[in-house]
């Protein structure tokens, strides 16, 4: 039939495209605007084929194959399908498994089933060369189509170069209109600076079993410790004294029955934040611990809707997750008084709510290609957007170091 078909491999196009525009093949130094990104595509297919577009597959991998934010919002979109291969972690790195053999097994079928005249590849794994020779022996023309290259070389199968009918270039001024480099102004983490009073916390008071002090220098002992009679007339291994405190030692501070141990007049309990470390008292405040999270403000077709929005208008910027949680509470939040005590806590985020957000962040694909934790830029990143909105509302500046 008279139309044009576009199979893409996300893994390639989008780690191609960080690495001519940030550097390195790493996703999450990008920031895609998925619906522009179709648009191009399916606008540069029909231009280059001149044939109507029946569909874009958009080929990628996903933990357990579980479909990430950006998977939602793009299987909703018209003329798109999306198909997923597993993600798994190899050696500290992420690798997709499954997906050249999706992609195989839909060109085939397609150009078997004569569904298309022309198919658009963008690609660079030379394992969908039997799927493009196979495709051409049933009369569909085959377009290659490649991301410019960071340092002006291929990054494409040689292979597939070859074999392919028609071949393009995504340059830079095309994946510029839909992907942009991301940028961390004002949100950096503060610099390591030396802490002392971690030494004072380490010398805090321990308990009793605790504090027996060794003998000064004694000879060389054997490697485990001396035996003496038990209760039950046998041996028993005596422990060695400690001059560290364990964690188990530190547990028996708080144990049933013993005197906690105050902290010693110089250490400093702080947090880091963009304003550098800050002091922290040792419990919240109650006004902090009583403020109620977003869920709690939620009723359950106010969820629904959230959910519609996150999947067809929120992006994956942290700044812009940030501002998204903050809207939403701040409009749900009965007692305004909340938000006069909240803005005064600047920079700090009651404890509850802050895990909320950050809970709330890792929804919109933040920890994927990361280990398995949110990078601490954009932690940074989310807060300062969730304090933009808060200093809105409220009409506070909060401004971050470097704004």
């Amino acid at each position: 039939m008279d139309r044009c078909i576009v199979l893409v491999d996300a893994g390639y196009l989008l780690g191609a495209a960080a690495s001519l525009l940030a550097g390195e093949p790493s996703r999450s130094r990008i920031t895609v605007d998925h619906t522009a990104l179709i648009h191009g595509l399916r606008e540069r297919a029909e231009s280059d084929t001149q044939q109507p577009l029946l569909r874009i597959y958009w080929f990628d991998g996903a933990p357990d194959r579980v479909p990430q934010p950006e998977h939602r919002r793009l299987r909703v979109m018209p003329r798109v399908t999306v198909r997923l291969g597993a993600l798994t972690r190899s050696d500290g790195r992420w690798a997709q498994k499954g997906v050249d053999a999706a992609m195989h097994a839909e060109l085939t079928e397609l150009a078997r089933n004569r569904a298309c005249s022309d198919v658009v590849l963008v690609t660079g794994d030379g394992d969908l060369l039997p799927g493009m020779m196979a495709a051409k022996e049933h009369g569909v023309a085959v377009h290659l189509w490649a991301v410019q290259a960071a340092d002006g070389d291929y990054n494409q199968s040689e292979d597939l170069v070859a074999e392919a009918d028609e071949r393009r270039v995504l340059d830079r001024a095309w994946i510029t209109k839909a992907v942009r480099a991301k940028e961390h102004t004002g949100v950096c983490a503060p610099q390591p600076a030396p802490r002392p009073e971690i030494a004072a916390i380490l010398s805090a008071p321990l308990p009793d079993s605790a504090l027996a002090a060794p003998p000064e220098r004694p000879a060389p002992q054997p490697q485990h410790p001396a035996a003496g009679p038990g209760p039950n007339g046998t041996d028993e291994r005596v422990p060695a004294a400690k001059g560290v405190p364990t964690p188990k030692d530190l547990a028996a501070l708080r144990a049933p029955g013993t005197q906690p141990a105050q902290p010693p007049a110089s250490a400093t309990l702080r947090w880091s934040s963009d304003k550098g470390w800050v002091d922290r008292p040792a419990a919240e405040p109650p006004e902090a611990a009583s403020m109620p999270t977003l869920a709690q403000l939620t009723t359950a077709e106010q969820r629904w809707a959230d959910r519609e929005e996150d999947i067809t208008t929120v992006g994956g910027d942290p700044f812009e997750v940030g501002q998204v949680f903050a809207r939403r509470w701040v409009g749900r939040l009965g007692d305004q008084g909340h938000l006069q005590k909240l803005s005064g806590m600047y920079p700090r985020i009651p404890h509850r709510v802050d895990g909320e957000l950050l809970r709330y962040a890792a929804r919109f694909g933040l920890l994927a290609h990361k280990d398995d934790q949110i990078d601490e830029r954009d932690r940074y990143a989310i807060r300062a957007g969730f304090w933009k909105e808060i200093g809105v509302r409220t009409g506070v500046e909060h401004t971050p170091v470097g704004d």
